[in-house]
């Protein structure tokens, strides 16, 4: 049975790696360039006020520069337009590098002296993902450096009344929380550029604050949406490669309607196009580029700073981030154009294609193509050119004139930048008063490029294909051929709405003649988020593309696309495989904040299995055996499904609500329930399909973890026994009463002046050396048992012969160097390192407001807030108490068949109402160990 164990364990574990790889290195090399200064880069100091520095010592304001621009800047006289860059997560002000070198290169091209004054501010490195106590004080911190920065330009004539803010990481979600504080002045910011910022929810819940922080901000920005709906927000998600941060979690919640707020993953990024880790999305230079060019098209030249209408605003962030056509919406053009000046440059084409390539000379050409004998036969108008310059290049003809056009319009705003080239794709259903399409491929700077378009009928140019189920294994192949007799084919993925669904796509090209042609580009498509990806390869090539999603898609939403922009007269096969690692890898990525869920509830569960064979035998089982059982989604997952299932119901609903009940927990969402321009349902039923694989992910930590637990618990023991005399009792490692009490005053009078969480961690240690002990002293029994000479089983007057090195009782009668005192110590060891394995949970979940404490000890002596003070005194009291228990007293307790019966209800609690509030897992950790703390003394 034990093998069959340790081998089912094994190959979990093996899945788990597995899913794990897939998660840190299954995505696409990193195709960022970097960001290089061309000058040694300088941080100026921008001194606050002195109420702000003295409430505020930790943190910091600077002006970033360089070279001359740097000398130019150090008395603070500025004239440029502020940008105030906010870091993130243990990120550093210097961060802001990147973008403020890009601005003052770009800045050098500029006509009229426009640039930017990019500040920066030093949260000194706080872990605020982890510890959500110092938020809210970054973002007073952050209101008193805007109304710093504004203070600065009092010289100037036309001062700027507002300043943009980019924040990375947490420090997009700060910014948004400005908004939150009762006297913040809202018109102080009007745009805000968030990169790999969650939005949506709190990677991981390890403390209350972080989401009742989370919590103020949402119902700001849903609530009052009226009142911010004139502040624009972009957040751009890094796809994944991003494992800290997945891209689901940038979205911006926001109520129906706002097209004021952007939410976008950098492969869908114009000109960008790349994945970019949590970092990286700092300092890629695609990414920066784009906003850069961003800022520059936002500057008013009047003022010289960011343009106060929305509207304009979004123009450009929806030219820069979604769509790159010729030139942005709204732009001072031309309605009508006269293109009849050559005559001899018209060229009518009657065929269904055309490619055309430009010659070595320039000239002036043009294409004609007839609408009225095309409208009934064709639906589209398909064109893409490549080299050509980002110019008006597509025309409607209104007026035709012999073989050219006289009057025409300019249609050539629906261009869509792809990285290999430029397309347009018309609607001919739009096109009622336009008699002919003007293609413009005139090259008079002798510049190469080529130009191909047709006509298409994207019915019969549009295929479907059923992806593989989940559970095929890659066993099964959704395939098709296309044979191109188009520039554009489109499959339809149906059924492909859900995150933990992963393919491999595999895209095979053949053509029949070999001779040069532009290169192909397969894009996901997703019709719900903003998540495309493109892949672009040369033909003829054998190409895999991963088909992912970084959200699940609502009831009834339209299938994933796939679209192929093809050479002519090639031939495509495309077989679609689910792909089992990837599936583990998503799985991890949407899920994995449960998996430590299910360990605390795998060892929660282990240590009621001990408490039952302690009940039954008297004596404690072997770690590893109640670990191993500890593993009963039976017993836990469907307890939660029927309560899901109940809550479903509305009378259930109300005496749910009677008995003051908090709401169920379910996953971490794959998408917000309230969407920008969206009316999205939050589609997460999976979420009993996948719970039991995530119990046995939790099951595999723990089985493995406290196997771990237990060489570290040997190897540590043999380094420390040289240290410590011989010992044959079971008390080694106890303490008395009188010491007991006087620890945990002195532990107590330590967490309130410092840190609930070295308290914590200080009991812990102690529980520790007390496992430790026994550990020394199972293995100095064994010792002195092999060496004490063995007992005659019979004396030869017909007596046995009793005596042993030890004369001594203990309170069974048994000598104290027997088999049986062995055993004991033995029984002890393996009851203490189940709750050491259950004690090491709430040390672990304490540990990032540890770390910050330390971090923080230069300003401040006392943790404020403290996360742990609700449960720092009770767990230190249980933790001491513990540390005298052994199984003779569990044993011999009243309390103990009560007690045995508490971890499984408390397990079924924890899996209802931890998933996204895991600190909750130490409160019910806590409740269990009382009693068995209680067990110890009566």
């Amino acid at each position: 049975m034990k093998l069959a164990a340790v081998a089912f364990y094994a190959v979990a574990l093996g899945l788990l790696v597995v899913g794990l790889r897939e998660l840190l290195t299954g995505f696409e090399e990193n195709r960022c360039s970097m960001t290089y200064m061309f000058e040694y880069p300088e941080y100026l100091h921008v001194a606050l006020p002195r109420r702000v520095a003295k409430l505020y010592p930790a943190y910091g304001l600077y002006l970033y520069g360089e070279g001359a621009y740097a000398q130019e800047t150090r008395a603070l006289k500025l004239t440029g337009a502020p940008v105030l860059f906010l870091p993130g997560n243990a990120g550093s002000y210097k961060q802001a590098r990147s973008l403020g070198s890009v601005a003052l290169r770009k800045a050098e091209s500029m006509e009229g002296g426009l640039h930017f004054n990019v500040f920066t501010v030093d949260f000194n490195e706080e872990l605020v993902a982890l510890y959500g106590g110092s938020l809210l004080r970054q973002t007073h911190f952050l209101h008193e450096s805007i109304k710093a920065i504004l203070r600065l330009y009092k010289h100037v004539k036309s001062p700027p009344q507002r300043v943009v803010l980019v924040g990375h990481s947490m420090g997009g979600v700060v910014a948004r929380a400005l908004f939150t504080l009762p006297r913040f002045n809202t018109s102080l910011v009007s745009l805000i550029i968030t990169q790999a910022s969650p939005h949506l929810a709190p990677v991981l819940a390890l403390d209350p604050y972080l989401l009742d922080f989370y919590s103020a901000v949402r119902q700001k920005w849903v609530n009052q949406a009226n009142k911010l709906r004139n502040v624009t927000v972009l957040s751009v998600g890094g796809g994944y490669r991003d494992y800290q941060v997945r891209s689901g979690l940038t979205i911006l919640p926001c109520p129906s309607g706002d097209h004021n707020k952007l939410s976008l993953v950098a492969t869908a990024v114009p000109r960008t196009w790349v994945s970019t880790d949590h970092l990286s999305i700092v300092w890629c230079k695609e990414l920066v580029l784009a906003t850069v060019r961003a800022f520059f098209d936002l500057l008013d030249p009047q003022t010289r700073q960011f343009t106060e209408n929305p509207e304009k605003t979004m123009a450009v962030l929806n030219h820069h981030f979604i769509r790159h056509p010729v030139r942005m919406l709204g732009e001072t053009q031309v309605t009508s154009i006269s293109i009849s000046d050559f005559p001899e440059a018209w060229s009518e084409v009657n065929t269904l294609r055309l490619a055309y390539s430009t010659p070595k000379d320039g000239q002036v050409k043009y294409f004609l193509f007839a609408l009225s004998s095309r409208r009934k036969a064709y639906s589209h108008f398909y064109c893409r050119s490549n080299n050509l310059e980002m110019t008006s290049w597509v025309y409607g003809c209104m007026h035709k004139n012999g073989s050219s056009c006289v009057h025409a319009v300019d249609l050539s705003m629906g261009t869509e930048l792809l990285p290999p080239y430029k397309v347009l794709i018309l609607d001919l259903s739009d096109l009622s008063s336009v008699t002919h399409l003007v293609v413009s491929a005139s090259n008079l700077n002798g510049k190469k490029f080529t130009v191909e378009c047709e006509w298409q009928r994207q019915d019969s140019q549009t295929l479907s294909v059923p992806v593989p189920h989940v559970l095929s294994f890659g066993l099964t192949v959704g395939d098709v051929t296309v044979n191109s007799s188009g520039l554009l084919h489109t499959i339809k993925l149906q059924h492909f709405h859900k995150v933990y669904q992963a393919f491999r796509i595999n895209i095979a090209s053949q053509c029949k003649a070999q001779k040069e042609r532009l290169p192909n580009v397969y894009r996901i498509k997703v019709p719900w988020f903003r998540e495309d990806s493109l892949t672009t390869v040369s033909v003829p090539s054998v190409t895999e593309v991963s088909g992912m999603l970084h959200t699940s898609g609502p009831d009834g939403a339209s299938d994933v696309l796939l679209q192929l922009h093809t050479a002519p007269n090639c031939q495509y096969k495309v077989s679609i495989r689910t792909s089992f690692p990837k599936v583990l890898g998503q799985i991890l990525r949407f899920c994995g904040s449960l998996v430590p869920v299910y360990t605390a509830v795998t060892l929660l569960l282990a240590c009621g299995g001990q408490l039952s064979s302690i009940l039954k035998s008297r004596r404690a089982a072997d770690m590893s055996h109640v670990v191993g059982k500890g593993l009963q989604p039976h017993k836990v997952n469907l307890p939660v499904y029927i309560l899901h299932m109940l809550l479903s119901f509305s009378w259930f609903q109300e005496v749910w609500s009677i008995l003051y009940l908090p709401p169920v927990d379910a996953l971490p969402p794959a998408f917000p329930d309230v969407v920008c321009d969206k009316d999205m349902v939050p589609a997460e039923e999976w979420y009993h399909i996948l719970s039991p694989l995530l119990y046995v992910s939790g099951a595999v930590v723990a089985y493995w973890g406290s196997t771990l637990l237990r060489l570290i618990i040997r190897l540590t023991s043999l380094i420390l026994a040289p240290l410590h005399r011989p010992s044959i009792s079971r008390d080694c490692g106890t303490l008395g009463m009188r010491t007991q009490l006087l620890i945990i005053l002195c532990l107590t009078v330590m967490s309130v002046t410092s840190c609930g969480a070295l308290s914590i961690f200080t009991a812990f240690l102690l529980h520790l050396y007390r496992v430790l002990r026994l550990q020394m002293t199972v293995r100095s029994l064994s010792h002195m048992m092999n060496l004490a000479p063995k007992k005659p089983t019979e004396a030869e007057n017909g007596t046995a012969d009793t005596d042993t090195p030890f004369k001594s009782k203990d309170c069974n009668g048994t000598p104290l160097l027997s088999q049986c005192a062995l055993q004991e110590v033995r029984d002890d060891l393996q009851l203490h390192l189940c709750l050491l394995s259950l004690l090491m949970l709430p040390a672990f979940l304490c540990a990032p407001s540890l770390i910050y404490w330390i971090r923080n000890l230069r300003y401040s002596t006392q943790l404020t807030p403290d996360p742990c003070w609700p449960h720092t005194v009770p767990l230190i009291i249980v933790y001491m108490l513990l540390l005298n228990c052994n199984t003779l007293k569990l044993s011999n307790s009243k309390l103990l068949p009560l007690t045995s019966c508490f971890p499984l209800p408390l397990a079924i609690a924890m899996v209802t109402f931890s998933p996204l509030h895991l600190y909750r897992v130490t409160y019910f950790l806590l409740v269990a160990l009382v009693p068995l703390a209680l067990c110890s003394l009566l």
